[in-house]
């Protein structure tokens, strides 16, 4: 067993990873977002899974505003050290849509069909 070192995962250019947020009962994928270094230490440090926002460029409390918090129930890294997939408990929805998970658009037939409406 090794000390974990942030250090040696493969960041972007930008310094991010992408996080996936995955149901630790259910197994379903809930979301997909990014972390840099700080939102990763919160995260480990506190519990709350905390992403980096690259549209307002700050961190993101999952929930903070909406009450739809994600805590951390586990935390491992891929193969390459590029990804990291998170078991979480999801309160409500994971997704801004406000559905339980951003996956809710399938491809069948070459046709996009929406199979979940907002809880």
């Amino acid at each position: 067993m090794a000390k974990f070192d942030p250090e040696t995962l493969r960041w972007t250019q930008d310094g991010l990873v992408p996080a996936i947020a995955q149901d630790a009962e259910g197994g379903q994928v809930l979301m997909m977002a990014w972390m840099n270094r700080e939102s990763l230490d919160a995260t480990l440090a506190t519990g709350n899974v905390t992403y980096w926002s690259r549209s307002r460029q700050e961190l993101w409390r999952k929930g903070a505003t909406s009450g739809h918090v994600q805590k951390l129930v586990s935390l491992a890294i891929d193969c390459d050290r590029d990804c990291i997939l998170m078991q979480v408990t999801q309160v409500g929805a994971a997704c801004h849509t406000g559905r339980r998970h951003c996956f809710y658009t399938e491809i069948r037939d070459g046709q996009e069909v929406v199979t979940e409406d907002p809880l």
